[in-house]
Parts: structure tokens; sequence; C-alpha cells
């Protein structure tokens, strides 16, 4: 005779693989992972064979990188309740610290390059030092320091070198490891995005300052009666988020050989874009690295796909914004899920 087969939606294996779904639906990036999965969809039947194909994918992942690399530390920003609006001046400021350098004073590359992503730091430190000193919010504080120093970025490369751009001709070697293109297609800096994604990760999820940069999102005072070194924190997540910025300055320099005072505004909203459709709360203290890489890939998706497709690229504006305002109610909906579920498991 056949062993029935029980039906009981409570058995062991179907307990333990509700719950599993039942964990995976309030993770923070799930609601990214859904729109990330719509808007590859919706690009692969409306922009035919080559969105798909590796030209296409090259479109939105060398657009991915250049975004990423400065999401990365801003998302962390976020998490621990803080925005960092100078991102913007920074990518600019640290190319034409390059240019100038090497371009118009012939001085060795390695000195630019490490005066470049000095101008990041710098401007990083400055950020959170004013941070935790005035108590003056830091997107008040970060966009002061967005504007001085495209002020001086500006006033400097003008009185140094009579011009607002600049020319510069890399080394064969700094070109290969900061402005190359894989295949033709793929930029190189798509490998640096992976490795800022690795040593973020480890830092957000794997090391204690993870649970710091969580603690000072959530209740900053909290934070510091714990122990924590919340001014030491603040001022190491800007100078992380500047070095980013000038890191991706640095390497569009190599890309383009060639330096201007203006540009890098539009990193400013769109990394905070991507951060948000990433699942990261504006309110801090939630959001994971593997959301903020969905949403940014999501981001770059929508920002280059339209141009595979018949439709009118003044539309992706539009799905952009529509994208956005979608995220911020999924990612209330999905901590909500959350907070209940942990609410339940602690009685």
């Amino acid at each position: 005779m056949a062993a029935a087969v029980s039906t009981n939606p409570k058995t062991p294996s179907t307990g333990r693989s509700g719950a599993w779904l039942g964990q995976a639906v309030r993770r923070p990036e799930m609601g990214s992972l859904l729109g990330l999965i719509a808007v590859f969809v919706f690009f692969a039947v409306f922009g035919g064979q080559v969105f798909v194909s590796p030209a296409g994918f090259a479109s939105w992942l060398n657009v991915a990188a250049e975004i990423g690399i400065i999401a990365l530390p801003v998302g962390l920003l976020m998490i621990a309740g803080e925005l960092d609006m100078s991102v913007g001046a920074i990518i600019p400021a640290s190319s034409m610290t390059l240019a100038i350098i090497t371009g118009f004073y012939g001085l060795p590359e390695i000195v630019g390059i490490i005066a470049a992503l000095g101008v990041g730091l710098a401007v990083g430190f400055v950020n959170g030092f004013a941070v935790n000193r005035t108590g003056v919010p830091s997107l008040i504080v970060t966009i002061g320091t967005m504007f001085a120093v495209m002020g001086l970025t500006l006033g400097l490369a003008v009185m140094l070198t009579g011009s607002t751009s600049t020319s510069m001709a890399p080394t064969a070697v700094s070109k290969t490891i900061l402005g190359s293109f894989i295949g033709g297609m793929f930029q190189v800096t798509v490998f640096w995005w992976a490795a800022f994604i690795v040593v973020i990760g480890w830092l957000l999820h794997v090391s204690p300052v993870g649970n710091w940069i969580y603690a000072l999102g959530g209740d900053r005072i909290s934070a510091r009666n714990a122990g924590i070194p919340t001014d030491r924190l603040t001022i190491g997540l800007f100078m992380m988020s500047g070095f980013a910025a000038a890191f991706v300055g640095v390497g569009q320099a190599m890309v383009y050989q060639s330096a201007q005072v203006a540009g890098g505004q539009s990193f400013i909203f769109n990394s905070i874009m991507c951060v948000v459709i990433g699942g990261v709360l504006l309110t801090g203290g939630f959001g994971s690295v593997l959301g903020i890489v969905l949403g940014t890939i999501t981001f770059s998706m929508v920002n280059q796909g339209i141009y595979f497709t018949g439709f009118d690229p003044n539309l992706g504006s539009v799905i952009i914004g529509a994208l956005l305002l979608v995220a911020v109610l999924m990612n209330d909906t999905f901590r909500n899920m959350s907070l209940s579920y942990s609410a339940r498991k602690r009685k």
C-alpha cells in the first residue's frame, strides 16, 4: 500500500520554505530586486536583441560603475543619517587637479593621482568636521562645501592655466589600470566598482563598524552613549565619500584625457536616487550594500535602456521619477513588514 502524502501546509519542509520566503520578502533590498526584474524585462521586450547583447550590457554597466562607486559610500552615509551633496564638485576638482599637475606642469603622474585623491579626502574631512562641530544638518554643510569647491576649482584653474579645461596624456600603465575598455566595450571602472562593492560590503555587513553605522543612523545620541566613536565615524564616512568621488574624477580624466571645471553635478542626485531605489531609507538606519547595487543597476538600465527603444528619450526621466516614487513607497512597506515581524518574534 502506497504511503500517504501529507498535504498539511505546516509540514517541516513547507514550514522551512515558508519561513525562508517570509524572511526574503522582508529584506531591505527586496523592493529593488523586484524593480530591477521589471525594468530588465521591460527593456528586453521593447529594446530588442540589442539591449541584451554585450554592447547593450556595456552601455548600462559603464554608467552603473561610475555612479555605483559614488553611490556605495553615499549609501553608507544615508544609513548613518547623513547626506553628501559635495560629490558633484569633487569629481571635476579631482580631474582638474590631476590634469593640471601632470598635463600642464608635467609632473609625475603618481603625484597628480595622489593629489587628486587627496582633494576628495580633504573635502570629506571638512564635511565631517563641520557636521560634528556645528551641528548643522549635513545637507546644508555639504551644499556649502559643494559651492566652495566649485568656485575654487574654477578660480584656480583660470589663474593657473588661463582656461577652464586642461588636456593630459596618461601613460600606458595608468590608462590600462584606470581608463581602458575591456573588449572595446566594458570600461575597466566596472572591475573597480566590483572591488568597492566587496570592500564596502565587508565594512557594513561583516565588520563591527557596520553595526556602528546602523546605530548612528538609528539614534546618534544613543550611539554615542553606547561608546561608539560617532564623531570619528562621521568624519570617516564623509572622507570615504570624498575619496570615491575623487577616484571617479581620476578615472574620467584618464578616459577622456582631459578635464573641465564643469560637470559632475548629475552624480549628486543620480547617486542618491540609486541609493533610495536600493531600499535605503532617507531617515537612516536601514539599508544594505546589495540593495544599493541593485538600485544602481536599475537606475542605469532605465537611463540607458530608453535609447534602445523607439520611445522618446525624454521618457527616461519620467520613468526614473516614477521609479523613485514607487521605490520610496515600497521601501516603507518592506520596512514596516520587517519591523512588525521582529515585534512578533520578540513576543
